[in-house]
């Protein structure tokens, strides 16, 4: 069996494979697609999700949620309470506090970030985004 992983955005992870099975007399190849949820990752305490699918946005109301937008810029930030948010636009590194390493979110990311958390906002792409604090 041989897979190609593939994505897009809001696609979420999809494997083609190329199954092969042979009896005595026959060769049969068969295409299979498998689509997996999104899955989140974590690193310096920021949750990222790369492209979720539009039924989890659709579930958690993110088209509701208020828009908040910057033009390229670098500034010091702290989350009074948790935050997620949906990168409509933009690319941001992301520097926790005391850090020497950074998380980039961009475009097409579901984002949590810890309440607590101060950091360093560095946005070379203008950013665009919807935003939850719970």
């Amino acid at each position: 069996m041989a897979c190609r992983v593939v994505g897009g955005a809001g696609a979420g992870l999809v494997s083609w494979c190329v199954v092969t099975t042979k009896t005595k007399t026959k060769q049969r190849v068969s295409v299979v697609a498998i689509r997996a949820e999104s899955m989140a990752t974590e690193k310096l305490g920021i949750k990222i999700e790369k492209s979720p699918p539009e039924s989890k946005l659709t579930q958690l109301g993110v088209r509701n949620w208020p828009k908040w937008g910057c033009p390229p810029s670098k500034f010091p930030w702290t989350y009074e309470a948790k935050e997620t948010c949906y990168l409509l636009q933009g690319k941001v590194k992301v520097t926790p506090k005391g850090s020497k390493d950074s998380v980039e979110i961009e475009g097409g990311d579901l984002v949590e970030f810890p309440k607590g958390m101060s950091c360093t906002w560095d946005v070379s792409l203008a950013v665009d985004k919807h935003y939850n604090f719970s």
